[in-house]
């Protein structure tokens, strides 16, 4: 039973991280260019920097020392500011 219950423990936690990874994915471009151009072009270097750091992961097998992942973090929340920031200007 207690190997059984090993068993499912780690069958479970790795399906918690390879869905985690499959949910991680490049921020969308969703600031209206014609509104808000310059928000719209950071958001698009954003994109861009995603897409590097992306290669990087892919061609260091993902042995960055987790640091690659934590600018994947930053420039989520890059993104999301980005969005406020125009949502903001959209209603004031």
């Amino acid at each position: 039973m207690n190997k059984k219950n090993v068993l499912l423990g780690t069958v479970f936690t790795v399906g918690l991280i390879c869905g985690g990874a499959l949910m991680a994915q490049m921020p969308a471009q969703n600031i209206d260019p014609h509104k808000h151009p310059n928000l719209a072009e950071a958001q698009h270097h954003i994109q861009q920097a995603w897409a590097k750091v992306d290669e990087a992961q892919h061609a260091n097998k993902d042995e960055l020392g987790g640091h690659a992942s934590k600018a994947k973090e930053h420039l989520e929340a890059a993104d999301h500011e980005l969005k406020e920031a125009a949502e903001f200007a959209n209603h004031h």
